[in-house]
């Protein structure tokens, strides 16, 4: 029982202002910064009021000197503190033993100053280790405190200098305050006791330690012993610095945090906030609580971690000379002395990692034995002064994540260096230092601000190892061709533009070189390259060039090049890599793949998902060694009939295709790969069917073996395409199957012996098809089967048979037409017979009513005696879900339950749903997956009615893809709280209008993730509370929750406004007119602004992409072991809804890693009636393409909210996709599942003709071309779809397209020119001058890319359908006309006749609320408005081969109006003359030059060598200088900075001449030589 203490205020006053050292004289001088104090605790009998009367202290008197701690001492560390600080008090005027003074003098280990002897008695001092205190009772200020901007700045008159041990004055030392501090505003912190109690400390914001500590120790009567203040953070505890502003600490820490200003930082203080930090005011006696006896069970190597030392403990004494490595982390009260360092005769590694150091400790450098030495994660901002350069045999150093900005350069004395690490520092420029020490193996300076690799750096030709991710690197110098030794290279996130030095290095092995600026790949290759690594690059390119003299390139095994920009591969190149073992292609623009792949022997892993790809090389089954094909999302028809005899392929992935056949076996290839003569079971089959062709083969001759595929396969991926029913045929064959996957087809039945052969089956998915019954004939030969995926469907009932099955444990058949009658349980499936069941799904069966047995009808039969009493208890049980207790997610919205006895309560470790399916009118729907979790890993949140207000709502998910053991509990918290947290936020605002939603957004999420930690702590806290040993670190290690988290992603629904707050990878995606809107943000530590947030809050980033090499995601709750690093503070958006947007994705990584957002947005567009059966698809779609773990995707219908009120009858419809591939049977996986293509238009109707400009020149001479036409012609067609073109042909890059009026086709027109401003275009295109971006003067992007120039003009055209395309075309004097009026526009300009801008002023500029407006041109209306219109008049203009000439006009969507300032580059539309700019290269321009010097040099008979290769001290006496020209080449060359491209063609020609007359001299002297030359 606490109670809170009235105290009396006091301030902090000049010491000139007190009376006598009594706490009863101190007044009030200043109250603007008069410290208060509220104290909490329990009842010690404080009083009021304090007593002035205290006895002083008895009188210390020293004895003789004794050896107080001999070898078999066990005395305890506080008592031996305790011990020394009693009696070893040595005065300056005692006589001291004569070894003292020269102890003293500061010497370096091994002088001949170290071992003499001084006879001086009066200058002898203590060892270190000994703990003597100084004369004065005020302890040194240690080498650790918090960031420079948490210490006070110098005093007025004090020279600049802080308080310290060494300026203190008299008064400070002995107990008097030093001058009172700033005025300005009051922070409260809260200060604890070693006993539990705190008190509340009201103070300004630049009071320091040395400040606050005389006023504590005389306002809670602590007189007779020295208290001092503690910092405990992080899992450490550590002395705070006399010179440490609290005040400032804890406003640091909170903004760390995510805490802002406005959310009143002078007060939080004041609450309980250890999940950040944690004052403590205790005696030194006592030091860190943490301290106990030392139990080793080896003194070699000795961990430590955590321990709260203050210094080494004494046992180690005895052993130091066995000790080999010692690991003193995330003790920052330790002090580590100089005598037992050097005791440590064979110590080889020393960590000292988390210790909040700003300086190495003095005593390292005198560790002579020391090998490795990790200073990690300190505050140390030089090392300067830290000696390491006097460790002779140093071989490793680690100081990452520290404050380093430079090196010093006695480091090069580091002789045996091998490791270093210097990532996650404040390098801006290169350590020169570190190119010369010529010993390093291994270097990482990740996660610094470098843009420039020194030359220099060729010089370490023996480094195997570099590692540069997340700087701002741009290229490699020519230099590093010296890194001879060289294997393994990672410059992922750099802004490097060319490899071809660095492919070359003869010993490279791996190189990593992701998210660069990379366009093309020449495969230059080393002879010992085996992994080369260049996703998400703009690759163009992908060519081979010749390798080092004497070399081949045919030694990579590992080539990913996905999420680049490649259109096709060169076979030659291809062809070359004839080792290689994994192939990525992932994510490009591939229609097809050459025929020379399957030439790759060795080839085990082919990847080619996310492109365009029609077919696969039909000869594919020559790839024997193939073991995994991922072809998902691409265009293929069918597979190709020669994957039969692939005999080792094991996974198959054609998920989301056109595929429609799956061809038999091709004859002969049941023996394919056997011996004539014996054939031999594989040792791929399973038991059974080695048992059963072993049982046939004693009975009759043994049958030829099924094909090599039949043998080898095991999960299969063939969801989403358009397979029938007699796609089981030639599956039957593949028994070895253990997942099969056909989801998303025309599937209409099962064939019973299907199920026969599928004994080793663990997991099968249908749905999404047409399956009416599941045949129950072999059901129970599943004997292996525990994942049934069923929804979607149109089934009834399910046999009983069903419970026979019981491995399953994942059920999902949910929006079926399931009815269930528990009277019929011998017929029907009921799911009690599934004892084993985790996960069951009932969601969307609308006819599905769960009631008890009806008693008159039991009675009825046991009158009979066909129902006993026992079978009525039976038919009750069924009737419940009491019989599934791992049950973990249960799903029951829209199924009938009122009649049910009870439901089954929701836990920590169970969800069940039963909410309504629409929410405030909105419809939703919601499916998620467990994936092999064996707990909740997600929860989801929805909430009608919100605040008890009808136009509020909340939507949320919280949870882990992949959580922990006990994540659930942190998980079910938040689920649970967030609601009443955010509700107390909002009423929390302030009623002036400065504050909002977004402001209790933020304070929700951060108010929750502290309720979370007191709530998970609150158990440990309150048993520990009498002990006071509640600290971070011993929290972290009694609750594992702790270092749990969770991420969250709340949808708040006011009005039509909404309003998204994401804290992690969980985030929401908006469907506005089809177009997928992000409306959150990823957190990903990889970004450069999370990056610079993790370091300022003293975390680091590690090159897997993890913060503190432990969590991987920056935003998070829970996490607390790297607060604040990973902190809640969530991203906000406020979305104003409108009538465009149509629906809000909700979803965690399992689906946004596997599903781009657009994919996403339209696949659920497909079904936007039923969120439930888009969200179920989404979900499927997302097992398919590879997401496993706890998925969990919502769908919320937001246009419900501008549709008539009167409710909406949603029906379940999975044949909405069905209908429209009838109608539009397109050749792309992405046009099908847009809606379905209009009817060509007739009679008076639009036309529109586009054309590219300039395109002919960009074809000849621009690589990324290919590319951006694919990127242009999938937009125009997308776009089509949303605004209701039809697309009449294509002619180059010239698209003619009619619509039905015209203001759908200006609104496409618009779209289409707004949109290719943001395509991701090659980088060739943007640096070309037609495609580089301009911005108008008010500095908004109105070009970008492409340059699209349109034409548009209303008419009635001739119609008549080609006979060979089957297409509508148009001709006549419309069509002709609308094709001149395209040729009169330039580059980005939409041209209109006279008749189309009339319609358009009489439609849209005109607003006559009196005159009827048509509904289905109302949204487009609306929608042009909304964009705003410009026009332009360009006058009459007569147009080739038309007799009469137009008015044309220009038209421009507002935010493309500042077109009309550029300089109209002629009606022809030519564009620029020299159109696209040559890619010229600075570097390849240098070489070039280099090259030319070498030759001219080599022509009079010498060899040009850079000075730099040049020996230092050369005398030139040696003879060979006669043919060797040493000189700068830099002054030989021409500079070649910002030279535009006329003058580098001019050096380029120039060069060319040179090299040419070079290499005539050249070939003159060869024949002038040989003819002499006597035969």
């Amino acid at each position: 029982m606490e109670r809170i203490l009235n105290v009396p205020v006091e301030d902090i006053v000049h010491p000139s202002a007190l009376e006598d050292s009594s706490y009863g004289s101190l007044t009030s001088t200043d109250t603007t910064s008069s410290p208060t104090f509220e104290d909490f605790g329990p009842d010690t009998g404080w009083t009021s009021r304090y007593s002035n009367d205290l006895p002083p202290p008895p009188p210390r008197v020293p004895p003789a000197f004794i050896n107080p701690f001999p070898a078999s001492s066990t005395v305890s560390l506080a008592s031996r503190r305790k011990f020394i600080a009693d009696t070893f008090r040595v005065p300056q005027t005692t006589a001291l033993l004569p070894v003292a003074r020269e102890l003293q003098k500061p010497r370096r280990l091994g002088s001949a100053e170290s071992t003499a002897v001084n006879d001086d008695p009066a200058s002898w001092t203590a060892p270190e280790s000994w703990a003597v205190p100084k004369e004065s009772d005020e302890p040194e200020a240690p080498d650790y405190t918090s960031s420079e901007e948490d210490e006070a700045p110098p005093a007025p008159g004090s020279n600049g200098a802080l308080l310290s041990p060494q300026t203190k004055s008299k008064s400070t030392l002995e107990g008097k305050v030093p001058p009172p501090p700033r005025k300005g505003s009051h922070k409260k912190i809260r200060i604890h006791r070693f006993d539990g109690a705190y008190h509340v400390v009201s103070c300004p914001l630049d009071t320091t330690v040395a400040q606050l500590q005389p006023v504590l120790h005389r306002k809670l009567l602590l007189n007779r012993e020295t208290h001092r203040m503690y910092l405990r953070e992080r899992g450490r505890e550590r002395l705070l610095a006399p010179t440490e502003r609290p005040a400032v600490i804890v406003r640091r820490r909170l903004e760390h945090a995510g805490y802002d200003a406005a959310d009143g930082l002078e007060n939080l203080g004041a609450d309980e906030i250890q999940f950040l930090l944690k004052f403590v005011f205790k005696t030194e006696s006592l030091g860190g609580d943490q301290e106990q006896e030392i139990t080793l069970d080896s003194f070699e190597y000795v961990e430590l971690t955590a321990r709260s030392l203050r210094t080494v403990p004494i046992v180690l004494y005895q052993h130091a000379p066995t000790v080999f490595y010692l690991n003193l982390s995330k003790n920052p009260l330790l002090e580590i002395p100089l005598d037992f360092i050097q005791l440590c005769e064979t110590l080889r590694e020393l960590r000292l990692c988390h210790m909040a150091m700003k300086k190495v400790p003095q005593s390292v450098r005198h560790s002579s034995s020391l090998q490795r030495l990790d200073l990690s994660c300190n505050r140390i901002v030089d090392l300067d002064e830290a000696g390491l350069d006097l460790i002779p045999g140093l071989m490793s150093l680690k100081v990452q994540n520290n404050r380093l900005e430079r090196l010093p350069m006695p480091f090069v004395q580091l002789k045996k260096l091998r490791f270093l690490n210097i990532s996650n520092n404040k390098f801006d420029v290169f350590p020169q230092v570190v190119c010369e020490m010529a010993s390093l193996v291994d270097l990482d300076v990740s996660f610094n601000t470098i843009s420039q690799l020194p030359p220099e750096l060729g010089q370490l030709c023996k480094l195997e190892r570099l590692v540069i991710v997340g700087n701002q690197v741009s290229e490699f110098p020519e230099q590093c061709a010296g890194l001879l030794r060289l294997s393994e290279l990672d410059c992922r996130r750099n802004n490097i533009t060319s490899l071809h030095i660095i492919c070359r290095l003869p010993r490279l092995e791996t190189l990593r070189a992701d998210y660069n600026m990379v366009h093309a790949v020449d495969l230059s290759l080393g002879p010992s390259f085996k992994s080369l690594e260049v996703t998400n690059n703009d690759i163009t390119r992908l060519a081979l060039v010749p390798g080092p003299v004497r070399t081949k390139p045919f030694s990579l095994t590992h080539l990913d090049i996905s999420h680049a920009k490649l259109s096709s591969l060169d076979d030659f190149a291809l062809a070359a890599l004839t080792s290689l073992t994994s192939l990525k292609l992932d994510y490009n623009s591939f229609r097809s793949l050459p025929d020379v792949l399957c030439s790759l022997a060795h080839l085990a892993h082919l990847s080619c998902a996310d492109n365009e790809l029609d077919a696969l090389p039909s000869n594919i089954g020559a790839l024997q060694n193939l073991i995994s094909l991922d072809a998902h999302n691409n265009n293929l028809t069918e597979v190709p009939r020669s994957i039969w005899n692939c005999g080792s392929l094991v996974h198959i992935n054609m998920t989301s295709n056109l595929i429609r056949l799956w061809h038999d076996p091709p004859p002969g290839s049941e023996n394919s790969g056997q011996d004539s003569e014996s054939i031999q079971p594989d040792r791929k089959m399973s038991s059974s069917t080695i048992g059963t062709l072993n049982t046939m083969s004693t009975s009759h001759p043994l049958p030829p073996l099924p094909p090599p595929l039949a043998r080898s396969l095991k999960r299969l991926y063939l969801g989403d395409n358009r397979l029938e029913d007699d796609v089981f045929h030639p599956l039957n064959l593949l028994r070895e199957l253990t997942v099969l996957n056909l989801s998303f087809n025309q599937i209409q039945e099962i064939p019973p012996f299907w199920l026969q052969s599928l004994s080793q089956l663990e997991k099968l998915y249908l749905s999404g098809n047409k399956v009416t019954s599941l045949p129950s004939e072999n059901l129970f030969r599943l004997t292996k089967l525990t994942v049934l995926f069923l929804n979607g469907n149109k089934l009834q009932t399910l046999p009983a048979e069903l419970g026979k099955v019981k491995s399953l444990a994942v059920l999902d058949v949910g929006s079926n037409v399931l009815k269930y009658n528990v009277n019929n349980w011998e017929f029907d499936w009921n799911w009690n017979f599934n004892p084993q069941l985790r996960y069951l799904n009932l969601s969307g069966n609308k006819r599905l009513a769960i009631r008890p047995p009806d008693n008159s009808h039991s009675k009825k039969f046991m009158s009979n005696n066909t129902t006993t009493e026992s079978q009525m208890i039976l038919q009750k049980q069924l009737a419940e879900f009491t019989g599934l207790k791992d049950l973990r997610v249960l799903g029951l919205m829209e199924v009938t339950t009122l009649f049910m006895p009870s439901i089954p309560d929701e836990n920590e470790n169970r969800r069940v749903r039963t909410s309504p399916p629409e929410i405030n009118g909105m419809a939703y729907g919601i499916a998620d997956t467990l994936g092999e979790l064996e707990h909740v890993g997600m929860f989801d949140l929805v909430l009608p009615s919100f605040r008890s207000k009808d136009d509020e709502c909340l939507f949320g998910m919280f949870g882990h893809l992949r959580p922990l053991a006990n994540n659930n509990k942190v998980t079910k918290f938040l689920h649970e709280n967030f609601p009443k947290t955010f509700t107390g936020a909002l009423n929390s605002l302030k009623k002036d209008g400065t504050e909002g939603v977004t402001d209790a957004m933020r304070r929700a999420f951060l108010a929750l993730n502290k309720n979370l930690f007191d709530h998970l702590t609150t158990h440990t806290s309150s048993r520990k509370s009498s002990t006071g040993s509640n600290a971070t670190g011993t929290l972290l290690a009694e609750v594992p929750s702790l270092k749990a988290g969770a991420e969250a992603v709340v949808v708040y629904m006011k009005g039509k406004t909404m309003y998204v707050a994401n804290a992690g990878n969980a985030l929401a995606v908006v469907s506005r007119q089809g177009s997928a809107k992000l409306v959150s943000m990823n957190h990903d530590p990889f970004d450069r602004a999370e990056t610079a947030r993790i370091r300022a809050a003293e975390g680091w980033v590690s090159p897997k992409g993890l913060v503190n090499d432990e969590v991987g995601v920056s935003r998070s709750f829970g996490y607390y072991h790297v607060m604040p690093a990973v902190n809640p503070r969530p991203h906000v958006t406020e979305w104003p809804l409108s009538e465009r947007d149509e629906f809000v994705i909700v979803g965690n990584r399992g689906l946004w890693d596997y599903v781009s957002y657009q994919t996403a947005v339209d696949i659920a567009r497909i079904h936007r009636e039923d969120p439930m059966i888009a969200a179920q698809k989404l979900r499927d779609f997302a097992m398919s393409y590879g997401a496993d773990g706890s998925t969990m995707i919502m769908v919320v219908s937001v246009s419900d909210l501008f549709k008539a009120s009167g409710g909406r009858l949603r029906q379940h419809n999975f044949d909405a996709e069905t209908t429209k591939r009838k109608k539009d049977e397109v050749a792309d996986r992405v046009l099908t599942r847009l809606d379905p293509e209009v009817e060509p238009p007739k009679g008076h109707l639009t036309l529109v003709f586009t054309d590219i400009r300039n395109s002919t020149f960009l074809w000849d001479k621009n690589a990324g071309m290919a590319t951006a036409m694919k990127l242009h012609n999938h937009l125009l067609r997308r776009l089509l779809r949303f605004t209701g073109g039809y697309e009449v042909k294509t002619e180059g890059d010239a698209f003619m397209v009619s619509f039905s009026n015209v203001l759908a086709a200006l609104h496409w027109s618009f779209m289409v020119q707004v949109q290719l401003l943001h395509e991701p275009w090659p980088l060739e295109i943007l640096e070309c001058e037609d495609g580089r971006e301009i911005r108008d003067s008010q500095g908004r992007l109105i070009a970008r890319g492409l340059s699209v120039r349109m034409g548009i003009h209303c008419g009635t055209p001739y119609c008549e359908r080609d006979p060979v395309t089957r297409r509508m075309d148009y001709l006549g004097p419309v069509v002709n006309r609308t094709a001149r009026i395209s040729q009169s526009a330039a580059g980005g300009q939409i041209m209109c006749s006279g008749d189309v801008i009339r319609e358009v002023t009489d439609r849209v500029l005109v607003d006559d609320p009196e005159k009827p407006v048509d509904p289905d041109l109302a949204p487009t209306i609306d929608a042009i408005r909304l964009k705003g219109i410009v026009i332009k008049e360009m006058g009459e203009k007569r147009m080739k081969g038309l007799e009469v000439p137009e008015f044309l006009f220009l038209v421009y969507p507002n935010d493309l109006a500042g077109r009309l300032e550029l300089k109209e580059s002629g009606a022809n539309g030519k564009g620029s003359e020299d159109g696209s700019r040559v890619q010229f290269s600075e570097v390849q321009m240098k070489r070039l030059a280099h090259l030319c010097l070498r030759l001219e040099t080599l022509s009079s008979n010498r060899v040009f060598r850079p000075l730099t290769e040049r020996k230092p001290g050369h005398t030139g006496t040696d003879p060979t200088e006669a043919v060797i020209m040493y000189a700068d080449p830099d002054l030989l060359v021409p500079s070649l900075k910002n030279r535009s491209d006329q003058e580098l063609t001019y050096l380029l020609d120039s060069l060319s001449v040179r090299i040419d007359n070079a290499l005539s001299t050249l070939q003159l002297r060869r024949t002038t030589d040989s003819a002499i030359i006597p035969s």
